[in-house]
């Protein structure tokens, strides 16, 4: 089982940890790892294991058939052995985007669902951009404008953004945790983390988030599409903090 050091600290850039397995498709299994695998429409990180002077570049990640397990798939030679102790550094740049971008995206479902009580219908995001379908009949132009503008002052507003993780049945008891149309919690998880935007959003997620919501910048509202009677998708990409300071952003 692979100690999942994200869950924890999003912020952790670099870890040592202990090759426990070798997979035949030039994987390894860690007994830790700061490596987001992917999930719930987030990207897998990418990196770097070193050795001394070797290196090994971290391609892609899946979870491996027991829960936790974490096999990180690599280039550059043969992987190092079982047994070996490796230093772990994470594509940061990459990863804070994502963390930036993720965040985003809860904002967006928390104003959504606090404005008109839609629950999410699917989405998938990539780095600073995303989309979010919602179970809406109407986006009309000045509702797109409404919740662009909603999102963005609540990120302006600087609102802490938590984590924590709790029994599966005192989870099941806080309302609206679960903001997707079907509960996508599998039966064996015996106990669910949960990401609070402190003063707008809170629901159950195992995803990396930056601390505030001031460091997401903002967003623009780049495209909508409808994908049934009442189902209705809104693109987004963020705006650089450094452009919302120098009035990029209305």
């Amino acid at each position: 089982m692979t100690e999942l050091l994200y869950l924890e600290d999003s912020y952790l850039r670099e870890f040592d940890a202990r090759v426990v397995l070798v997979t035949p498709d030039n994987g390894v299994v860690l007994d830790r790892t700061a490596f987001y695998p992917g999930g719930g429409g987030q990207p897998h990180d990418t990196g770097e294991l070193q050795v001394g002077d070797r290196s090994w570049r971290v391609v892609s990640l899946r979870r491996g058939t027991d829960y936790g397990q974490v096999v990180h798939l690599l280039e550059g030679g043969p992987p190092p052995a079982a047994g070996t102790v490796v230093h772990g550094v994470l594509d940061w740049e990459r990863r804070y985007r994502l963390m930036r971008t993720h965040t985003a995206l809860h904002v967006l479902c928390g104003v959504v669902f606090r404005e008109y009580g839609a629950l999410v219908t699917g989405g998938n995001m990539d780095v600073d951009k995303a989309r979010m379908d919602f179970e809406l009949e109407d986006l009309n132009p000045e509702r797109v404008a409404r919740i662009e503008a909603l999102v963005n002052e609540a990120i302006a507003q600087g609102l802490e953004v938590r984590w924590r993780t709790l029994p599966r049945a005192e989870a099941e008891q806080i309302p609206d945790l679960i903001r997707t149309k079907v509960n996508l919690l599998p039966p064996n998880i015996t106990e669910v983390r949960v990401v609070e935007i402190v003063g707008l959003d809170l629901q159950a997620d195992g995803g990396t988030h930056v601390r505030n919501t001031r460091e997401v910048g903002g967003i623009k509202v780049i495209g909508t599409r409808s994908k049934g009677r009442i189902n209705k998708r809104l693109e987004i990409a963020l705006v650089d903090p450094s452009e919302r300071a120098q009035g990029g952003l209305a």
